[in-house]
């Protein structure tokens, strides 16, 4: 019993002691600083003078020609017709009426 008087009065004493902190204090300005306010414009300043003209570029280099490309292969030749060829014209297409 004796032991587990001084352990509730070791509690006790911690508990009271953590909230022993003081309040952070905050204060506030009464009034806030004035806003500087822009006042009418004043008359229209004289134009300045015009600047100077800039220099002209230089001329680009001409461009290299590219090289001719490699021929395809060649076709074989047309086969000449037997008497068994035989051509077949699509008949012409009808006239839009008007």
């Amino acid at each position: 019993m004796n032991r587990s008087l001084l352990a509730v009065a070791l509690l006790a004493a911690l508990a009271t002691s953590a909230c022993d902190q003081k309040p952070t204090v905050v204060t506030v300005p009464a009034t806030p600083a004035p806003v500087a306010v822009p006042g009418p414009p004043g008359p229209q300043g004289a134009s300045g003078s015009t600047g100077a003209s800039g220099d002209t570029g230089a001329t680009g280099a001409t461009g290299a020609t590219g090289s001719k490309g490699n021929e395809g292969e060649k076709g074989e030749a047309g086969k000449t017709g037997g008497s068994s060829t035989v051509i077949v014209v699509p008949p012409a297409p009808p006239e839009p009426a008007k």
